[in-house]
């Protein structure tokens, strides 16, 4: 998969690049980053790629000639999508995570300042916000992004599996985990973890998942399609909440 990400700051995804999963995974080639900088698509001899907004107000806004120009270096003919870190978009999630991942090709326009041109959201085909807080760019964001859906990728992980089980996959928060030793200060792990019982594991870890999601994110049970089993667990926990 392709990540085109249009930046003012292409220094700050070093990070990314250079360490953990996602290095491997562009060693290995399965997914590529490429960081344009929108100042070098600026025809102002100064290189500016922001000026003060019509009718008065804070700050700076980026223009819409370099966002658009750089967008086009990447697309020419062909239909990517163009999201948009933005304060005013659909919440980031799994759901778009999972929908991204399925994708050849995608850019990532990072905003700064004040904000983008309007005229700008021409190109645009969804705006992406990670959450109800003010940053200085979207540049965090977009390595958010990155991050997320690369793990959705076949072999980027070193299991294919291991996602399926994590936080938000299956649309629950994920079960307590264990590892040596044993036993630590007093705290031991649960002995079903021990019994061997492979059904009656999976039967606890899922009702964990029950347990630590009501009592964190009561929203999320509203939207999981919960089973039988799971409905009588949840009558007898006393948990109290209603489907959408």
């Amino acid at each position: 998969m392709i990540f085109n990400v249009l930046t003012l700051f292409p220094d700050m995804f070093k990070g990314i690049l250079e360490n953990s999963i996602l290095k491997r995974a562009i060693e290995k080639k399965l997914i590529t980053i490429n960081l344009i900088n929108i100042r070098d698509y600026t025809k102002d001899k100064h290189k500016n790629v922001d000026d003060y907004p019509y009718g008065g107000g804070c700050g700076m806004i980026m223009m819409v000639q370099p966002i658009y120009d750089a967008v086009k270096s990447i697309k020419n003919d062909k239909s990517i999508p163009v999201y948009y870190m933005g304060p005013k978009g659909n919440v980031y999630n799994q759901e778009i995570a999972i929908k991204m991942s399925k994708l050849r090709e995608i850019i990532l326009l990072c905003g700064h300042y004040e904000g983008i041109d309007e005229r700008a959201y021409s190109i645009i085909d969804k705006e992406i916000s990670i959450g109800d807080f003010v940053m200085t760019g979207g540049e965090i964001a977009a390595m958010a992004i990155i991050d997320s859906v690369s793990r959705l990728i076949p072999g980027v992980l070193p299991q294919d599996e291991s996602f399926i089980e994590e936080s938000f996959y299956k649309g629950l928060l994920e079960y307590p985990q264990y590892t040596r030793p044993r036993e630590f200060m007093g705290m031991e792990v649960p002995e079903i973890l021990l019994s061997g019982n492979h059904a009656e594991i999976a039967k606890w870890r899922r009702q964990k998942s029950i347990d630590i999601t009501f009592h964190k994110r009561p929203d999320l049970l509203k939207k999981e399609n919960l089973t039988d089993d799971d409905i009588e667990y949840i009558n007898e926990k006393g948990y109290s909440f209603h489907k959408d």
